[in-house]
């Protein structure tokens, strides 16, 4: 596993962003694990994050000119990344939107750094159902920006449905619009992880069950 993905999460589990038991999933599954970036709340623990984003889209090789971060949870990310990215001495413009339009002051949904001609990467936490990040792509491009990648902190490699491709949410989106999907790390590096791990090892089957269950094709 590299060095990033390990990193990742024993932080998470550090700030009690990465739990275990059984928890009830906005689609209904009952799930032996949750993850929530919201608990990543403080000043030392967005600069350890955004470390492993940066080594993550350093080993992707994915080539990009700006940082666009999603309302809300990818504003937070999406400049914490910039300022790890500008002490590595690459200063990078940054942008986000808002959920409503302004009609007063400078307006408009986009705030930061114009979009026009630049390749951007999304910086968001997951892709549940891929419906925010498909709005991002949506408002990069009218805006003139091109979309170049998409990085998250956890993929799931979860099924949306059941119609038989057996395709996580990343790779209905990276299939459908083109754009590559980066994760810091994944449901396999989790398994991977809590195999190593003593104190997750009982958790394992229990993953496993549910990746045989819910996991997609690859």
């Amino acid at each position: 596993m590299s060095n990033h993905r390990a990193r990742f999460l024993q932080l998470a589990l550090r700030a009690n962003a990465l739990r275990f038991g059984e928890f009830t999933l906005k689609s209904g599954r009952l799930s032996p694990y949750f993850f929530n970036a919201g608990r990543f709340d403080s000043g030392a623990a967005l600069a350890e994050l955004a470390g492993c984003y940066a080594d993550a889209i350093e080993e992707a090789g994915v080539s990009f000119d700006l940082l666009f971060g999603p309302a809300y949870k990818g504003i937070p990310l999406a400049t914490a990344l910039g300022m790890e990215f500008a002490r590595r001495g690459r200063d990078l413009p940054l942008a986000f939107n808002r959920k409503e339009a302004k009609d007063h002051g400078e307006g408009g949904t986009l705030i930061g750094a114009p979009l026009d001609e630049r390749r951007v990467l999304i910086v968001d936490d997951v892709i549940t159902a891929g419906t925010a990040i498909r709005e991002a792509l949506g408002l990069i491009t009218a805006a003139g920006g091109v979309p170049a990648g998409i990085v998250v902190a956890l993929d799931r490699q979860e099924i949306l449905g059941e119609d038989g491709q057996r395709l996580s949410a990343a790779q209905r989106v990276a299939a459908e619009t083109g754009v590559p999907v980066i994760a810091v790390a994944s449901l396999h590096d989790l398994l991977a992880f809590a195999g190593e791990n003593a104190e997750l090892v009982g958790h394992r089957e229990q993953l496993l069950a549910y990746r045989a269950r819910y996991g997609s094709a690859a």
